[in-house]
């Protein structure tokens, strides 16, 4: 019953009530943000290979600080800072130790981080085009510089504001917009074959 309870509350009341040590609160909070947090992942990362780790060490960052969150309604915006300070942490870490490649041995695929939205309406053929379609565009936007990458995610995906995504990434609205429209325009060039 209690469960009912948080669900139709809105994100800034559970928010409250999470910074008030209410852990159902929290555990609703946590719930709601997993699938948003980790789709961001999922378009940063270039390998897919640490995704569902940076999204535990997100979601738990998120629960030991929420009582420093001094605006509830600032929390999308202080989620994202969190998310982009790791995959620069992250990235960091991959650039101090690169991975090492034997030429002699044969590499096997590595499994690719795969999301599926099941589409009841879409025929066998649509769907494997929409399916080809979408990874062209993961593959796309992960070849973007990481500044572009990240600024779009921010913004297509998290659905952020050019003031919030400045602030996430510590730059102006002006180099904000700049990267996302360079960002569109590539992207834009790359897909122009499938789109």
């Amino acid at each position: 019953m209690a469960g009912l309870q948080y669900k139709k509350m809105s994100l800034e009341e559970i928010i409250i009530l999470s910074q008030q040590n209410d852990f159902k609160a929290l555990e609703e909070l946590i719930k709601r943000e997993q699938k948003n947090v980790f789709a961001s992942f999922v378009y940063l990362s270039r390998n897919g290979e640490n995704v569902s780790d940076l999204t535990q060490e997100a979601l738990l960052r998120v629960a030991k600080n929420i009582q420093n969150l001094k605006n509830p309604k600032l929390f999308k915006s202080w989620l994202n800072q969190i998310v982009t300070h790791l995959f620069y942490d992250e990235m960091r870490k991959q650039n101090r130790h690169p991975d090492i490649i034997s030429l002699d041995i044969e590499i096997e695929d590595k499994p690719q981080i795969k999301i599926e939205l099941p589409d009841k309406k879409c025929k066998p053929n649509e769907k494997c085009l929409s399916i080809e379609l979408e990874q062209v565009i993961k593959t796309a936007i992960r070849a973007l510089p990481d500044q572009f990458r990240i600024a779009i995610v921010l913004r297509e995906f998290q659905g952020l504001s050019y003031e919030e995504i400045a602030q996430a990434t510590n730059s102006t609205i002006g180099t904000v917009k700049s990267r996302i429209a360079r960002a569109r325009g590539k992207l834009q060039e790359d897909l122009k074959a499938y789109i």
